[in-house]
């Protein structure tokens, strides 16, 4: 299975342009969340090592070292008191993470499944990030695209690249009509990376 991991990894990359670490960790991130399921109903914390060479992962069960009064006890199947960690090893403090290997689920099917959305998920994620970063260094500047789509309150306009930009309708000359496909040009002044996708 560790070949199938590596060829995901290689192809996402470079299919959508995607820092291969990023596509290792939406992986490990997936094997982990596999992993979990089969230990239901008890909720423990995961964590998967993916090799970046071979492919090849090992699972770990994690426990955080916490204080006897702390919050995180709302959970105790991912939390240790410091005398349980130590009898385990004894350089443990308060705030460290305490590992057991576990039998991992294999990259199959259902896993392979979990690990698609989340690699498109995080793929996602980069893309807006980019485009975030891009037109940052463009603010001010005069930006040109197409009128995608006209709504009652705003215009959307498509810059290419899958970057959008959103004109808001007191933003514009009074009774200026546009039409979908017409061309228009303009002055970037935000960029907001908060919404589901960056805004424009």
């Amino acid at each position: 299975m560790s070949k199938e991991i590596l060829l995901v990894a290689e192809t996402v990359s470079n299919e959508k342009g995607v820092d291969r670490g990023l596509i290792f960790e939406a992986i490990e991130l997936a094997l982990a969340s596999a992993t979990q399921k089969r230990y239901l109903p008890q909720d423990i914390d995961v964590r998967v090592d993916v090799d970046r060479k071979t492919g090849n992962y090992k699972a770990y069960r994690r426990w955080k070292v916490v204080k006897d009064d702390a919050e995180e006890w709302a959970n105790p199947a991912r939390v240790l008191t410091l005398e349980e960690a130590r009898q385990e090893n004894p350089a443990l403090k308060y705030g460290d993470w305490f590992e057991q290997e576990i039998e991992s689920v294999d990259f199959g099917r259902i896993a392979a499944q979990t690990a698609k959305q989340v690699i498109v998920q995080k793929v996602r994620e980069a893309e807006r990030n980019q485009i975030i970063e891009d037109y940052r260094s463009k603010m001010g500047t005069l930006v040109s695209g197409v009128v995608k789509r006209t709504q009652r309150d705003c215009i959307i306009i498509d810059l290419g690249n899958n970057a959008e930009a959103l004109i808001k309708r007191d933003q514009l000359i009074p009774k200026e009509n546009f039409r979908m496909g017409e061309r228009l040009r303009g002055v970037l002044y935000g960029v907001n990376g908060e919404h589901r996708g960056p805004q424009l």
